[in-house]
């Protein structure tokens, strides 16, 4: 029998090693949780001679309608167009969504975070910053807040949902060396885990075809990814240093700054006479069929993962158990062939 005497859940979820939120989740519906889980929690309870105070615990589980959405930047239209159908769907369940942008800064997402945590919501829907988020601090928050993670795989949260990058980007490769001279692949500085996964997979479609991979980084930080593609593309066409005239660019905003880039200096883009380059890009950026010329990209499906977003998060908050295993949900991409490649 242990001779500590226990206060408050926080405490018992010190000395048992058991999450908070779980430990709630056990005291409102003990088959909520694992049989497992259950037995390391009643085993405690015995050992500490805890009784937790089951109105303190009701009164905290009063939540509101509130479905928190957290995006790394809302000016990007690819997170403008997630975001409004995550909030279609929400409002027609009969949620309320909260919407917050961490701007790209760190402190910013964790203010997000907070904020949103105060407002005790009955779940969250959020894409983190990535490479630059504070982990702890959105661990902490998922931790509290049933949470389903989309489109940047930070290892937090109940489910994640995103674009299978090892489809799509072998995809685009394979067509690419197909119609025309084999890619090299332009890239920034990552920000988000999709980054390094695109890259990778550009180098293995390509090591599978047979070719050389030619990855190229334009300089830059941020998520101004237009500027640091045209600064980037001019540099690469003043220095001829460009290693093929075709151009797959890690996503459509950064393509869209290389075609601005070829613009400048003279150099047609797309098939045919005349042309110099050819280049293409990765999701289906709301703008990059009204570039000139139309960007060739892969269109990420973003109805099925806002839809199976929302879908898992609403299955949390009614179930009230957790997915096993933190699940991860990827969606193939779709070739868009336009006049660019």
């Amino acid at each position: 029998m242990a001779t500590r005497r226990i206060k408050n859940m926080e405490e018992f979820a010190e000395v048992s090693g058991i999450s908070r939120p779980t430990l709630s989740k056990f005291f409102h519906d003990p088959e909520s949780v694992r049989k497992t889980t259950r037995a390391r929690i009643e085993s405690a309870l015995e050992d500490y001679d805890y009784r937790p105070n089951i109105f303190a615990i009701n009164q905290n589980r009063k939540l509101t309608k509130t479905i928190g959405i957290l995006v790394p930047y809302l000016a990007d239209p690819f997170f403008a167009e997630i975001v409004r159908l995550i909030e279609r769907q929400c409002i027609d369940a009969g949620y309320w969504p909260i919407v917050f942008s961490a701007h790209g800064q760190t402190d910013l997402e964790n203010n997000a975070l907070a904020t949103l945590q105060s407002l005790r919501p009955a779940g969250a829907l959020i894409a983190p910053l990535g490479r630059s988020s504070d982990i702890e601090s959105v661990r902490r928050f998922t931790d509290e807040v049933p949470t389903v993670v989309f489109d940047s795989n930070v290892k937090v949260g109940k489910a994640f949902v995103g674009s299978n990058n090892f489809q799509s980007i072998p995809m685009i490769v394979d067509y690419l060396c197909r119609s025309g001279e084999p890619p090299c692949f332009i890239e920034m500085p990552p920000v988000n885990p999709n980054a390094n996964k695109r890259r990778d997979a550009y180098v293995q479609a390509m090591e599978q075809l047979g070719h050389d991979p030619m990855v190229i980084q334009a300089a830059g930080g941020g998520w101004e990814f237009e500027r640091i593609g045209l600064e980037g593309g001019k540099r690469l066409i003043e220095e001829r240093a460009l290693p093929s005239s075709t151009l797959l660019c890690s996503n459509d905003r950064l393509a869209i700054g290389v075609l601005a880039a070829a613009y400048q200096k003279g150099l047609r883009v797309g098939h045919g006479p005349g042309c110099a380059l050819r280049v293409a890009g990765h999701d289906d950026h709301p703008w990059s069929r009204f570039t000139c010329p139309p960007l060739t990209t892969v269109s990420q499906d973003f109805t099925s993962i806002t839809e199976k977003s929302v879908r898992m998060l609403f299955d949390i908050i009614d179930g009230g158990a957790d997915p096993e295993g933190r699940p991860e949900h990827l969606f193939d991409g779709k070739l868009i062939l336009r006049d660019s490649a």
